[in-house]
């Protein structure tokens, strides 16, 4: 075995690994994999590395073939692999609101600065740091790696690995998601659903106000709406796990129109629910259905049969569900030492893969307070933390 059980071995292993995911780590920030653009570059990359160590891979791509997921496994199928999950693409950053460049690495502090540190680049650099390990005994279970694209815009990504996996049938017994948690064990998350309702009304002269339909001012009754939405929610269910408690509801952005003398004829308005169960959103989308089809919408085609109402969904993202007796969360607790099994209130691919009927777990390093963040960073503690977790969990694959 290369990593004893004695803490000098484990230590001194653990350090030589760490230098390895911070050389690896630096090169996954130089590439800038904002989401809904190219990544292959970052996949070949891990294709290479994976490959190096025998993994068989699998990608698939989307419609455009310019981003694809990367699905490696080392190890003989038996049905019962574990997967080690995490999302290639990173949000957008403005270079010169950073102390310097996000997509170049920065060290300082025994942290380390780029854009993806901690969402979530450093989980994935840990798990190639460690395929090495993983390729170097005969496993009982095969490891597999996944890396998908867009998960911060809709989860675009995982269910096309998803999807392939039921085709291929190759089954795991548990999915470990490492975003940022702190190397804390997370059990559950809210959905999250995303929208953009696109408002057509009829453009004139604000001096001659009834000659046109204002766009915006229809998209401000569906605003309302939504409002009145958001407050029912607080009173329809109580998710006692969350924090908050309950479904939120958030409009995020409202554009259209040219100038204050000119009737709007196009307005568009950004919003999302972040539900605690199905339930809830299919509440918001059927009232938002009907008062839309019953209400708004004969308004706007009395004054102009071309008026319009489009609600356009970006993504709709399962919620990750709380499980009795999870072999993911047991596997994951039994490995970090850690039992508070805490919730999120953001969304994740968790949900997809439990839904696909494998167990699930989110535990990785890094916090999010820092993700999305200027200056992101994640500590050399933190990968540190994880890469002993995938030590561990390597040695009872062995």
């Amino acid at each position: 075995m290369l990593i004893s059980n004695s803490n000098f071995m484990n230590n001194n292993a653990i350090n030589n690994l760490l230098t390895e995911t911070l050389i690896i780590l630096r090169d996954l920030i130089s590439f800038k994999t904002v989401s809904g653009e190219n990544n292959l570059e970052f996949i070949d990359y891990c294709e290479k590395k994976l490959k190096s160590q025998g993994a068989k891979t699998i990608k698939t791509y989307n419609n455009k073939k310019i981003q694809a997921n990367l699905f490696s496994t080392i190890g003989e199928d038996n049905g019962k692999g574990i997967i080690l999950s995490g999302h290639s693409d990173v949000v957008p950053a403005i270079s010169s609101d950073w102390t310097s460049d996000p997509f170049i690495a920065r060290d300082s502090n025994n942290k380390i600065f780029g854009r993806g540190t901690s969402d979530m680049k450093g989980f994935i650099a840990c798990t190639l740091a460690v395929a090495p390990l993983f390729a170097s005994e005969k496993l009982r279970t095969p490891i597999h790696f996944s890396y998908t694209f867009d998960e911060e815009t809709g989860c675009l990504g995982a269910p096309l690995v998803l999807n392939d996996l039921k085709k291929k049938n190759i089954k795991a017994s548990a999915c470990i998601i490492g975003e940022p948690t702190n190397m804390k064990v997370i059990t559950a998350n809210k959905g999250y659903n995303e929208y953009i309702t696109h408002f057509t009304g009829l453009s004139g002269h604000a001096s001659n106000p009834e000659a046109g339909i204002s766009a915006i001012e229809y998209a401000i009754e569906y605003s309302n709406k939504l409002l009145e939405l958001r407050n029912d929610l607080k009173k329809r269910s109580n998710g006692k796990i969350f924090s908050p408690k309950y479904t939120t509801l958030q409009i995020g952005k409202i554009s259209g129109g040219m100038g204050a003398n000119v009737i709007a004829d196009q307005c568009s308005l950004e919003w999302e629910v972040r539900p605690i169960n199905k339930e809830d959103s299919d509440f918001v989308n059927r009232s938002i259905e009907d008062f839309t089809k019953k209400i708004l919408l004969p308004k706007i085609k009395k004054n102009n049969p071309k008026g319009n109402i489009n609600k356009v969904v970006i993504g709709e993202v399962v919620g990750f569900d709380q499980e009795d007796n999870s072999y993911a969360t047991n596997l994951i607790c039994n490995l970090t030492g850690d039992n508070s099994k805490n919730t999120m209130p953001f969304g994740t691919e968790a949900g997809l893969f439990q839904n696909a009927g494998i167990s699930t777990v989110i535990c990785g390093p890094g916090s999010i307070d820092q993700a999305h963040t200027v200056d992101e960073y994640i500590t050399y503690d933190q990968l540190r933390n994880c890469l002993k977790m995938l030590i561990s969990l390597r040695e009872k694959m062995i």
